[in-house]
């Protein structure tokens, strides 16, 4: 769990809630039901009942409003009270520290097994920004549960629509809640699913885990797993960040260490890193594209809610999968979506010194 953590918060692009908090969720689980079960989706039957169990809200809230343990289950009973049917597979939402390890804990409390997959190959702050939406899966019939017992049914016209109504409540819920949703059959998962995540998420947790105890700094070694590219290392001189409307959003001035000494950065967010900027405005790397923190000290991913005054951060660029290039998936989640001015643009593109600096070092 570990190292699903760590994977889960670097892929994460700072959003998905905080690591620590999943994984000493998804622990005690499995210290009282026993271990989970993680299976190829390609052997999932057609006609099984597919379930993703994650929370809802902002990353911000789940500091201090910690969840109690049972309202991912309650959302699950709940919701396959209201289908009249029983889920035989579990799913991963995002991939995301808090959300990629929730989903463990669930599973091993109900015994249901867990699919090696997930809905962005990243983290995204809204309901409709997954890779189902884009194969025209609907994300209800959803429930929501709060630590108070309170859980609630949405039927919705749209996915988009489930995210409005589903904010409106988490926000009444206090910011924060965990959810069902998404309930699909074994066919749905094969054709709208990101196959795989969950192992690279753990492969990736155990290399940050591996160059740490080998006393090196996690980055070179993820670049080179995931074909990256090293942005810049910078120190955040300045934060701006408030919770609204169910959001952690934000924006860090940043001036640049080592290498990039004598540069300026701004990093904006919502719930996740979705643009990074240079002084003069240039874009360095845009969402769908993944923008991933780590602690230039330590090697350790950061969070938006954990990013703070004096920290210094290496940022590493990621290509998104390439159904989130597409116009469908740039219509979803590009930077128009959330008012940035930029066009997208891949962060290959922006940044071609430093993708042929890093090709030219990769061993492989």
């Amino acid at each position: 769990m570990e190292a699903i953590a760590l994977g889960g918060a670097f892929l994460g692009t700072g959003g998905g809630g905080d690591p620590y908090i999943g994984k000493m969720m998804a622990r005690s689980a499995m210290a009282n039901g026993g271990g989970v079960d993680v299976v190829d989706a390609a052997d999932v039957p057609d006609d099984a009942l597919c379930v993703p169990v994650c929370m809802m809200g902002a990353p911000t809230v789940m500091l201090e409003k910690l969840p109690n343990g049972d309202e991912a289950l309650e959302a699950l009973s709940a919701l396959e009270s209201y289908l009249g049917k029983k889920a035989d597979y579990l799913i991963c939402i995002e991939a995301g520290g808090l959300n990629s390890t929730i989903p463990f804990a669930v599973a091993a409390a109900t015994g249901l097994p867990l699919i090696d997959g997930d809905g962005m190959g990243r983290a995204f702050p809204e309901l409709q920004m997954v890779s189902l939406t884009l194969h025209n899966i609907s994300s209800t019939p959803m429930v929501l549960a709060d630590e108070k017992g309170n859980s609630s049914v949405i039927n919705t016209v749209s996915n988009v629509w489930t995210e409005r109504l589903a904010r409106a409540q988490t926000i009444e819920m206090g910011g924060a809640a965990l959810v069902a949703l998404y309930p699909m059959s074994g066919a749905d998962v094969k054709r709208g699913l990101l196959h795989g995540t969950l192992s690279l998420i753990r492969e990736l947790g155990q290399t940050i885990l591996d160059e740490r105890q080998a006393n090196r700094h996690s980055g070179d070694a993820l670049i080179a797993r995931c074909g990256g590219i090293d942005l810049c290392t910078a120190r955040v001189v300045d934060i701006e960040r408030k919770t609204e409307g169910g959001f952690a959003r934000g924006r860090a001035r940043l001036r640049g260490l080592d290498a990039d000494a004598g540069r300026e950065f701004f990093l904006s967010f919502q719930n996740e890193f979705l643009c990074l900027e240079d002084a003069d405005g240039k874009p360095l790397a845009l969402t769908p594209d993944l923008i991933c923190a780590l602690d230039a000290d330590g090697g350790l991913p950061v969070t938006t809610e954990s990013l703070r005054f004096g920290l210094a951060i290496r940022l590493i660029g990621l290509k998104a999968d390439p159904q989130w290039r597409s116009p469908a998936g740039l219509d979803l989640a590009g930077p128009s979506y959330f008012g940035y001015e930029h066009d997208f643009v891949p962060v290959e593109d922006l940044n071609p010194i430093r993708t042929t600096t890093m090709q030219q070092e990769d061993p492989k």
